[in-house]
């Protein structure tokens, strides 16, 4: 048996882990959730329905993009290792992991959900197609997305999407596109001649959400054609990089962070770092009130429930009510782990690029307890002794 990945091409976090195997060269086999075999064989092992989900040939699972990626590049068997090996090119890739996962929710939750006059006829067509139990009735198959669509338009309002925030997420990511098509215009990549855990956290939502449905997808063409490029080539097997003249696959010299990256760091810091704030405040305040979670568990009634409250923060504007989950203090975690890891002089080096570029409270925003993974669901460590 090879690889299964169980997931859809409208799922964000699937986008993600698929573009890593393709790019990787690691054989696999797209499967789809609507399978008999994922609700009989992968769900009972996993305790809930999510994806995506790896079923690896001797029938270990590994769910969550993020660990998919983990699980391959400790295995070393890929062309190219994921993780920079220099201080600062690591960092920016895991900023940019953390970024673009849970940092471009909002536009890719607008520009899908909001335009139905031109996105729902494909939506209609492209979720019950994974989502739908193979060969599926048409009424089935439209009772599916009926299902999925008012279920996920309600979820909107919980990433910060609502009408009067409508118009400032519209110019952010108008903003980030602007940037992002900039800085690719010297280089194919975010960190040079191949992709890094930044581009799969990155290829998320600007994939599967915003280059394919057809509203924002025809939006990236018309303002960030290099963009929608890098989509392309970040699901092609080869560089595919013709139009760099074939560069090397090799990161930035020296661990070099040109400028057209520093502004996009900086938007990152105008634009994620607030909800950041607000999500470790609140974080802090919700296990000050629970200090006898038992490590390993969640601290909440359901064990399969991803979201611990809602937080209020100042963003561009608004006030702006979003829900509190500890997957992306997780991701928060491999950001500084990459500082507390690292040798004085690079963190030095590191300390110098985030206060240049306003995101030095990555290093100090800890909650009191990690977030570990364990058994497929995020679970809370022991509290540090002392």
């Amino acid at each position: 048996m090879t690889y299964r990945l169980y997931g859809t091409p409208s799922s964000l976090y699937t986008g993600k882990a698929r573009s890593y195997l393709i790019k990787q060269g690691v054989a696999f086999e797209n499967c789809a959730p609507g399978e008999a075999r994922f609700h009989e064989a992968i769900v009972p092992k996993i305790g809930r329905w999510i994806i995506p989900v790896l079923e690896a040939p001797d029938g270990s699972i590994v769910q969550d993009g993020s660990d998919i990626i983990a699980y391959f590049e400790a295995k070393g068997a890929t062309r190219y290792p994921a993780y920079p090996a220099t201080p600062r090119h690591r960092l920016i890739a895991q900023i940019f992991e953390l970024f673009g996962g849970e940092g471009l929710l909002k536009p890719a939750m607008h520009y899908r959900w909001n335009f139905d006059a031109t996105n729902r006829a494909f939506l209609a067509r492209d979720f019950p197609s994974a989502l739908a139990p193979t060969f599926a009735p048409e009424d089935l198959r439209a009772q599916v997305f009926e299902m999925a669509s008012r279920r996920m338009r309600k979820a909107m309002s919980r990433f910060g999407v609502s009408d009067e925030t409508i118009p400032a997420v519209e110019a952010a990511y108008c903003q980030f596109l602007d940037l992002f098509d900039a800085h690719l215009e010297a280089s194919p990549y975010l960190l040079g001649g191949r992709p890094t855990i930044g581009d799969w956290g990155l290829i998320a939502p600007l994939y599967a959400h915003l280059a394919r449905d057809p509203y924002p997808s025809t939006l990236m063409k018309q303002r960030a054609f290099r963009v929608w490029r890098w989509t392309e080539r970040m699901n092609a097997v080869d560089q595919d990089a013709a139009e760099y003249g074939h560069p090397p696959a090799q990161l930035f010299a020296d661990d070099a962070a040109p400028e057209t990256l520093k502004a996009l760091l900086r938007f990152i810091a105008e634009d994620y770092l607030p909800e950041i704030e607000a999500y470790v405040g609140f974080t802090n305040a919700w296990l000050a009130e629970r200090p006898d979670i038992a490590p390993g568990t969640s601290g909440l009634d359901r064990t399969q429930e991803r979201v611990i409250g809602e937080v209020e923060f100042d963003w561009r504007g608004h006030r702006v009510r979003v829900a509190v989950m500890p997957y992306r203090l997780y991701l928060l975690q491999k950001v500084q782990d990459v500082y507390d890891q690292a040798a004085p002089a690079a963190q030095v080096a590191m300390r110098a690029l985030l206060d240049e570029t306003g995101l030095a409270a990555l290093l100090t925003l800890r909650t009191s307890r990690r977030v570990e993974r364990v058994n497929h669901l995020e679970v809370w460590a022991a509290p540090p002794v002392g």
